[in-house]
């Protein structure tokens, strides 16, 4: 086939199996976790920005988090939600929106890991150097770490996709229920050791940094928690830290788990179901975690909930 030919067809995704009488409440769990991650995620936006005491570099740093969950889902739970109502052959996607699919989808996982690596520097400066604080974390200091979080995300992932994209292509089936880069060099008869070899260098050194700086990080913050003998301080700083630390546990564990999957064919419902979790999961605990852990946004909303009773009242 024409490759030119086969980049304006179509092609087949095959989705999720799920059982016919259970299509209904599957697409009905996924639209509530949409609904979910969408309402928190840009209640959260709008509440740090709308509070003036929470115009601060962490709060500001943080508003990375939930506008990469709000970009990535609704890039992605959209179309699995129209899949989830579809006979599996009536799954279709045009290879140009599966190719822009695969590249947000990877530009929202490796932001995720860029976004908590800058929150991280933040915590460190904040804990470790306290009275350089103000000087360091200044607000062009915030805007050159954002813009790199997401600039070095799409840089890799442009790289990624892109040596995907030059293949020809044999094939016209994705098996998963998202188009990622591995489903679109999956359907090449062509040598795709350039991609195994990038994509496996790609994960290596995403997460080696990733772990590493947070790792180095966190290894800083307790020597000086442990040194320290002020414990409202050193209480103050767990709390902070022990919040970022789980959103990045979770991150990690629902990533490693997909990226492990994918190695056992035999496994590929599994696999499906994971990738589905990992897109559903991290961006409805998000805003929990740190709606009601860190205590400036919990005040707001507890605040926010008073107030709203009263009116109702």
């Amino acid at each position: 086939m024409d490759n030119q030919t086969f980049r304006s067809s179509t092609l087949l995704m095959e989705g999720l199996q799920v059982a016919n009488q259970y299509r209904q409440l599957a697409f009905i769990f996924v639209l509530i976790a949409y609904i979910f991650i969408m309402i928190f995620n840009i209640g959260l936006l709008i509440q740090i920005s709308s509070e003036k005491s929470l115009h601060q570099p962490m709060y500001i740093l943080l508003c990375n988090l939930p506008l990469n969950d709000v970009f990535g889902t609704t890039l992605l739970l959209p179309r699995l939600l129209r899949n989830i109502l579809l006979e599996p052959s009536e799954r279709y996607i045009t290879y140009v929106e599966c190719v822009i699919q695969a590249f947000f989808g990877h530009l929202y996982g490796t932001t995720c890991h860029t976004i908590l690596m800058i929150m991280a520097f933040d915590r460190y400066v904040a804990i470790c150097n306290p009275l350089r604080y103000p000087a360091v974390m200044t607000s062009n200091m915030v805007v050159h770490l954002s813009a790199a979080a997401w600039g070095v995300a799409v840089v890799l992932v442009g790289i990624l996709i892109g040596l995907t994209v030059r293949l020809s292509f044999c094939r016209s089936v994705i098996e998963n229920p998202f188009c990622d880069n591995a489903s679109l060099f999956k359907l090449s008869c062509e040598s795709t050791a350039i991609n195994n070899i990038y994509g496996l260098s790609f994960t290596v050194v995403l997460l080696t940094s990733s772990l590493g700086s947070i790792a180095l990080t966190y290894l800083r913050i307790a020597i000086v928690c442990f040194k320290s003998k002020n414990k409202a301080t050193n209480s103050k700083a767990i709390k902070t830290c022990s919040t970022h630390l789980a959103v990045y546990l979770i991150m990690m564990v629902s990533g490693l788990t997909t990226i492990t999957l994918h190695r056992f064919p035999e496994l590929s419902d599994s696999r499906k179901l994971s990738s589905i979790i990992k897109h559903i999961v991290p961006p409805c605990l998000n805003p929990i975690i740190y709606g009601l852990q860190v205590k400036e946004i919990r005040q707001r909303l507890f605040k926010l909930i008073s107030k709203s009773k009263v009116n109702f009242m």
